[in-house]
Formats: C-alpha cells, structure tokens, sequence
C-alpha cells in the first residue's frame, strides 16, 4: 500500500468512499445531503494542510485529511480525519493513515495532534487512537445524532508529540 498526496484523478474514487460514510451517520458529523462538490470542499485541504489517499493496485482505499486544529494561537496543534472504504476496513489501512498524518504532523513542527469529533460508539477507531497514544480528553455527551443509536458521545481526543 502507497500513501502520497491526493491527486485530482483520485477524486473518482475518494468521492464513494467519503459519500458511503457520511450517509450511513455513524462516524462522521456532516451533512449526509452533501454533494459532491461540498464534500471535496470540505475534504481537499489547502496549505498548510494536506488531503492523502491510501493506494493498493491503482485502487483507493482510504483518504486521511490534516492541517492546523485551529488558526492563529492554536496552529501549532495538528488534527486529521480518516476514511476507509467498506470493504477495506480491518486490514490496517486507517492505522496506516493515522500513522502517515502523526509522522507528517511532526515533521511539520506541530506539538500534538488533538481530534475534535471521535464518536464514542465507533469503538475500532477510538482504539485505534489509543494504541497510537492518543488519550481521551473530554467527551461532549449527547453531541452525535447516530442514525442507529440516537444520541451518542463525541470524545476529544490528544497525543503531544
């Protein structure tokens, strides 16, 4: 598996993988009416951030998404989000991406990576997260309308580098 920069020929592909996630309303809190333009809007990062895919024989797999967690006084702490396809989750695809957007975080300086919005059902992710010594800050309770569960958890969550 390659992990390089998101090229516009990739969007194709990136496009379902973002699309199918949203829709199902149980990791992400967008819209899940976007379109597709508002989806690559909001997904391709400009400087200083930076959109990747995760490529295996020419075919995407996931697409990871960081920059600066906030402007200003707070652009020294990174954050990034992570999709993977369906049918690829389960064979280290987001554990590689999170590992590409912590290493690329370092290199550029960044004192830690803060993710704002881990729903707190989405139990792979938050272990993930934890493996890759992330901790637990704070969770918003309530703060994410699961299409199945209903109202669940968003947890903060924080690695300094």
């Amino acid at each position: 598996m390659q992990i390089r920069e998101i090229a516009e020929a990739d969007w194709p592909q990136v496009w379902p993988i973002v699309r199918d996630i949203v829709r199902a309303q149980e990791t992400f809190p967008y819209d899940p009416a976007m379109t597709q333009d508002q989806a690559s809007e909001i997904w391709i990062e400009a400087p200083p951030g930076l959109t990747v895919v995760a490529i295996q024989d020419g075919r995407v797999l996931g697409t990871a998404k960081m920059g600066p967690n906030k402007p200003g006084p707070g652009a020294h702490i990174s954050t990034a989000s992570f999709m993977v396809a369906a049918d690829a989750r389960g064979n280290g695809v987001g554990g590689a991406l999170c590992r590409y957007a912590m290493a690329w975080a370092r290199e550029h300086g960044y004192a830690g990576m803060q993710f704002n919005a881990v729903v707190e059902s989405n139990r792979a992710a938050v272990e993930l997260y934890e493996r890759l010594g992330f901790a637990m800050i704070g969770t918003v309770p309530g703060a994410y309308e699961h299409r199945v569960l209903g109202r669940v958890g968003l947890h903060i969550m924080y690695c300094a580098f």
